[in-house]
């Protein structure tokens, strides 16, 4: 309860300061919704598809802020040349004007909410505002089930990937781990999820596949660094157990190297112990095991799968 009455309390002092009451937001001439929305479409313009997911708005409410939009003689919107199918968002020229205002008008209020401060109350304000921006992003992360052998998963794993290329002596060779080479953590013994956030862009990913009769091997477990401190590697991690737990496995288990610091320190936090060495995997130097207690949780609406 007291986490709730923080949050709400948060909510009331800080909506008046930006101006998220005001009829027109921030003197766009614009209520919040649709100030955000032109903000959104930017210089750079984006489609109509991209503005529902990045805001998680409905279609019908997106048409209707558009029509706003429209209205003003703000934006235009038309067929993507690419793809028929899709609708792209444009700023006009008195959009462009419209965009450039509010966003000095944006840099304004956040010079006036940090002018009467301290600078040592400034550092602290702002690191508390990086530190909130961040778990409120990891709560809107959703994972979807993927074909392992997909372009989605197939992208997600380059980065992990690249990364492992950059911290590991010698390198990382990829080869034949993506494509066919990936297909042991799809249907019906494994599973491959990825982690979206709010805008579409890839948070991370994991997969599980069989290792024998009643075990199953947590592989390619990856978070982008932008996203990590946060807690989201562990929420991955549970995931993928209970995934295992539903297709019938009762351990898990799983190997690292032992350059990946962090992700031994999460392991051995989430419960995995130290087992014998049960693979020849060349980059493998720790190899860990758990046993897999009954699920007890309800749905997880942050989990889908497509």
């Amino acid at each position: 309860m007291e986490e709730i009455v923080a949050v709400r309390r948060f909510n009331r002092t800080y909506t008046p300061r930006i101006g998220a009451l005001d009829d027109s937001f921030l003197g766009s001439g614009l209520p919040l919704a649709a100030a955000r929305l032109l903000f959104e479409i930017g210089p750079d313009g984006a489609s109509v598809r991209d503005l529902r997911r990045r805001l998680g708005l409905d279609s019908g409410y997106v048409s209707r802020l558009l029509r706003i939009l429209e209205q003003h003689r703000l934006v235009s919107i038309t067929d993507d040349p690419v793809d028929r199918r899709r609708r792209v968002c444009r700023l006009t020229a008195a959009g462009r004007r419209r965009w450039t205002r509010l966003d000095a008008r944006s840099d304004e209020v956040a010079l006036d909410l940090l002018a009467p401060l301290t600078a040592g109350q400034r550092r602290r304000l702002v690191e508390a505002l990086r530190t909130a921006e961040l778990l409120i992003r990891v709560s809107a992360v959703t994972f979807e089930e993927v074909d392992p052998a997909g372009v989605e998963a197939t992208a997600a794993m380059a980065s992990y990937f690249d990364e492992l290329d950059a911290r590991f002596r010698d390198g990382f060779d990829r080869r034949g781990a993506t494509g066919p080479g990936a297909a042991s953590m799809g249907p019906p013994g494994g599973t491959f999820l990825v982690a979206f956030a709010a805008d579409g862009t890839v948070a991370g990913c994991g997969g599980v596949q069989p290792h024998d009769a009643g075990t199953a091997e947590v592989k390619r477990m990856w978070i982008h660094q932008e996203w990590r401190g946060a807690g989201l590697g562990r929420r991955l991690l549970a995931e993928l157990e209970h995934r295992s737990h539903v297709l019938g496995y009762t351990t898990v288990v799983l190997d690292t190297n032992a350059t990946l610091t962090e992700a031994i320190a999460m392991y051995e936090t989430a419960g995995y112990r130290p087992t014998e060495q049960y693979n020849d995997n060349p980059y493998a130097h720790h190899w860990f095991v758990k046993s897999l207690d009954p699920p007890r949780r309800t749905s997880d609406s942050s989990v889908s799968t497509a």
